[in-house]
């Protein structure tokens, strides 16, 4: 059994939740007129959350850092299992049982009619490429340079950057989230036996906030150098024009959703994952 002591996070788990950011919010809760789901299936593509989704996957690297060890601990099959429960098309059906409940007709309309846009599927190009590239050392350091010319050369560009990252997603609410994945995860290790938690939820909880002030410029910065990175090739005016259809009332409610509906998904998926890695053990598979 696996002896917990601290909760490292990994870059690909913070620049996901930095760049798709984390609500907490009640999902479940029904709206008047929602979307079809043939609506939802639509706009998924349209918007490019469907690739957003996909990438998830990416994730599952973290899981077995949050525990300080190495994926091979848990044997040969770790890929397998992992591909099992992070499947696409699992993803994407949850996305949208809830958001066929929840996704207003009117704000699908809305956002889809942004994201349909020469602009909005420029962007979801530049998005979508950004969160299916499985190199993020290699994205952050790039971004990170785009970061140290522009404080030079357009600062504007960066201020431009910043309103977009707050209309996506407050820091505040990633963070949150970001823990409570983290919760989530290690009380279902533990109750599989994965790991051995001497610690409630509450402890837990406790103990990952003293780490708050870090993650906290941790998210800023990854924000930051992944908006670098990914609308490099669009220009100053776009941007803008990106950062105040952002800000609109209705798409802020759209986006408060699909943050909701990003972390539930991510959070039902280590849970998952959790109860899995009870079954794998060092150079065995299933």
């Amino acid at each position: 059994m696996i002896q917990f002591s601290r909760v490292p996070v990994s870059p690909r788990l913070l620049q996901i939740a930095a760049i798709l950011g984390l609500a907490v919010m009640c999902l479940f809760a029904q709206t008047a007129n929602a979307a079809n789901r043939e609506r939802v299936q639509a706009f998924l593509t349209t918007t490019g959350f469907d690739v957003a989704l996909d990438s998830i996957a990416f994730s599952a690297a973290s899981a077995p850092q949050m525990l300080g060890v190495e994926p091979d601990v848990f044997g040969s099959d770790w890929n397998r299992v992992t591909a099992q429960v992070f499947k696409p098309e699992i993803m994407r059906d949850i996305a949208v049982d809830i958001l066929e409940q929840t996704l207003s007709d009117e704000n699908l309309a809305f956002a889809a009619g942004f994201y349909a846009s020469d602009l909005g599927q420029r962007l979801v190009e530049a998005e979508n490429a950004s969160h299916m590239l499985d190199d993020d050392d290699a994205k952050m350091k790039e971004g990170n340079e785009i970061l140290a010319e522009l404080a030079e050369s357009n600062p504007d560009r960066l201020d431009t950057m910043k309103r977009m990252n707050a209309a996506i997603s407050s820091v505040d609410s990633s963070l949150r989230a970001l823990q409570e994945i983290q919760v989530r995860f290690l009380m279902s290790a533990s109750a599989a036996g994965v790991v051995e938690l001497q610690l409630d939820a509450d402890e837990l909880r406790a103990m990952i906030a003293e780490d708050e002030e870090r993650l906290r410029v941790v998210l800023e910065q990854s924000a930051m150098s992944g908006s670098a990175y990914t609308y490099r090739d669009i220009s100053d005016e776009d941007l803008l024009a990106y950062t105040e259809a952002l800000e609109e009332p209705q798409m802020q409610e759209v986006y408060e959703l699909l943050n909701a509906v990003q972390y539930e998904i991510m959070a039902n998926r280590f849970e998952v994952l959790a109860a899995k890695m009870a079954n794998l053990h060092p150079g065995q598979d299933i």
